[in-house]
């Protein structure tokens, strides 16, 4: 679909599509968004907006631009993905193809790649990416998705522009009201018991789990910025240590580490 489709980012979609259609097309982007969100099907809609003559700054949907990124079939594009059996991350060698592959001649007005899962990358890959982006190839759109920006070196930040997705209210609108039961929970102190009874009723899988994290994580920012009454229950420094606990959470399960076990080790330290 075309860029203006995104509705439940729709004064975000705005700011993007007035500054490509202004000619402002930065080298390297960062387009974080919780798990439930589909990064990678915006970032797609975005290059379309970059590229698309018909409408851009949106896209149309039906010149051969927009279609060869929508069929997967543009020569331009190239995907990096996370990799490995145990532990999943964006590899070194994953990072020195694309370099290899964005200093070819692209068929089309530019080069462009999307480095999904990019707060994967390993330090080794992240300081080989940032060659790339210190001295872009001239065109050169390299979009990072992520889940997590604080997991990227601060080197590699600074040379992006970062737009966060919100998916808007309605996305992962059940795992968040099971993730706002295990907040009360928290909150009023219950028993591990009755805290591995929620988390057993509402995450039967890893994709659950991350969908849990998101929930969690939606609500302590919210609990944060004092848009949730339950803030006035917590200090601060127990929000913030609640964030960071979520964080370590999430890196146990990118890492492979068992989703429950994960997820009851969550719960036993913020309950403490």
């Amino acid at each position: 679909m075309s860029l203006s489709n995104w509705k439940s980012d729709e004064k975000l979609v705005g700011r993007i599509s007035a500054s490509l259609r202004g000619g402002n097309v930065s080298h390297a982007y960062i387009i974080e968004g919780d798990n439930c969100v589909d990064k990678e099907a915006f970032a797609r809609d975005f290059l379309k907006a970059v590229c698309c003559m018909e409408s851009p700054g949106d896209g149309c949907d039906r010149c051969v631009s927009c279609r060869k990124i929508d069929h997967d079939n543009c020569e331009d594009l190239y995907y990096v993905r996370a990799e490995g059996t145990t532990t999943k991350s964006v590899k070194d060698d994953a990072i020195t193809e694309l370099q290899e592959n964005l200093k070819k001649k692209p068929n089309g007005s530019r080069n462009m790649a999307i480095i999904c899962n990019a707060d994967t990358m390993t330090k080794r890959a992240q300081n080989r990416l940032l060659k790339t982006l210190e001295e872009p190839y001239p065109g050169t759109v390299i979009i990072l998705l992520s889940e997590n920006r604080e997991n990227l070196l601060d080197t590699i930040k600074s040379r992006c522009i970062f737009y966060r997705l919100s998916g808007g209210e309605d996305t992962g609108a059940e795992s968040l009201k099971d993730a706002s039961k295990l907040v009360d929970a928290l909150i009023e102190g219950e028993k591990f018991f009755t805290l591995k009874q929620i988390l057993s009723k509402s995450v039967k899988n890893r994709e659950d789990a991350f969908r849990m994290l998101d929930g969690l994580e939606r609500i302590y920012r919210s609990l944060l910025l004092e848009k949730d009454p339950r803030g006035r229950l917590l200090k601060k420094e127990e929000i913030f240590m609640a964030v960071s606990l979520i964080e370590e959470a999430r890196r146990d399960l990118i890492m492979n580490v068992n989703y429950n076990y994960a997820l009851k080790n969550l719960v036993l330290k913020i309950g403490g």
